[in-house]
């Protein structure tokens, strides 16, 4: 069975995370992401494979060389889908906040 890899399941792992920070400052080989790790390279190549299986990233050949870049359009897909959760836990936030600072005032 072949499943369709999800891109939640991908962002969940801190290793992917961190590579998707690293690939979002400039584009790299899969060499140049493997050693900011302590990982195995075959490690860091099934990660990569993973985000580029969930189109996070995209492979660009030059030369004998691939260069993994961000998939902007992706991950503004990913950001649109979490805004409301967002929203959501900032307005309880600021609720909490509000009736901490009333229980502050009424303890003084």
């Amino acid at each position: 069975m072949n499943l369709r890899r999800d891109v939640f399941q991908a962002i969940a792992d801190p290793t992917r995370r961190a590579i998707l920070m690293l690939v979002a400052a400039q584009s790299l080989t899969a060499g140049a992401i493997a050693s900011n790790f302590d990982t195995a390279r075959p490690t860091i190549s099934k990660h990569l494979q993973i985000l580029t299986e969930c189109e996070l990233l995209k492979q660009v050949q030059i030369g004998r060389e691939v260069n993994y870049h961000i998939n902007a359009k992706k991950m503004k897909e990913v950001a649109e889908f979490i805004e409301p959760f967002r929203k959501m836990w900032d307005d309880r936030f600021t609720k909490l906040e509000a009736v901490m600072q009333k229980y502050k005032l009424k303890n003084k």
